[in-house]
């Protein structure tokens, strides 16, 4: 063999070496970035523990902060990664924002420098993102904040609706309470008024009836007068006047 083929050959091996070594340091960065695991978890907020999802629920927003390399990463298993830290006091939660039902974290681990970024539901989180890049954090957390704004928009307008539909009902029911009780009032004025009116057609016939009464007894009284004077007349009959 030639001096030549043995220089190529020397640099082939070293182009080899190299690229090897090249992908075992990209493997092994600490700047990466996940989105929801193949497998659920548990993750924490404030005061509760709630479950990750394998998936992520219908309808889900793309993030457009996130880089290639970060959803090429979405299986590295940071949602597992989490489950296991989260148990801990070393984890610690810099910022949540809710909307709805939907709400976004920012969560840092001190000891390596390193930030989450978690997407949920009713505390069901779906999606976590890694890094070390805190720049790089706050503006995934940005992105998910808008996102939970988008996804509750539909469910605030529905429980607006529901609690107006509720109040209409609540208004319903004490109209017809108040109906109710006005008709049941009207309905005793009414029986009353009846009441009322016979007895007073009762008492004008009383009336007329005392009326006519009284007059004849009049008539009698003139003519007892009458027949009393007739008689004092003539048993006085020859008798000296004063």
């Amino acid at each position: 063999m030639d001096r030549k083929s043995k220089l190529r050959q020397i640099a082939f091996a070293a182009v080899i070496a190299i690229g090897a070594a090249q992908g075992v340091n990209a493997q092994s960065l600490p700047d990466s970035s996940a989105g929801a695991g193949a497998g659920g978890g548990v993750v924490s907020q404030p005061g509760a523990t709630v479950a990750l999802p394998a998936t992520p629920p219908a309808g889900q927003a793309q993030t457009s902060a996130l880089t290639p390399d970060e959803a090429k990463q979405s299986a590295a298993g940071n949602v597992a990664e989490l489950q296991q830290m989260i148990h801990g006091s070393d984890l610690s939660e810099l910022r949540t924002t809710y909307n709805g039902s939907y709400g976004a974290s920012l969560l840092f681990y001190g000891k390596e420098m390193t930030y989450y970024v978690a997407l949920f539901q009713q505390k069901n989180f779906w999606r976590v993102i890694k890094t070390q890049d805190a720049a790089r954090a706050d503006m995934i957390y940005k992105d998910f904040v808008r996102q939970t704004v988008q996804l509750s928009d539909v469910e605030i307008r529905r429980t607006q609706l529901e609690a107006q539909k509720a109040f209409t009902e609540r208004m319903i029911a004490l109209s017809q309470d108040r109906a109710n009780r006005l008709q049941a009032d009207l309905d005793v004025a009414r029986q009353q008024q009846t009441i009322v009116a016979s007895q007073q057609q009762q008492t004008r016939a009383e009336a007329t009836a005392l009326a006519q009464q009284k007059a004849s007894a009049q008539d009698q009284l003139r003519a007892a007068q009458r027949q009393v004077r007739e008689l004092q007349r003539q048993l006085e009959s020859g008798l000296p006047s004063h």
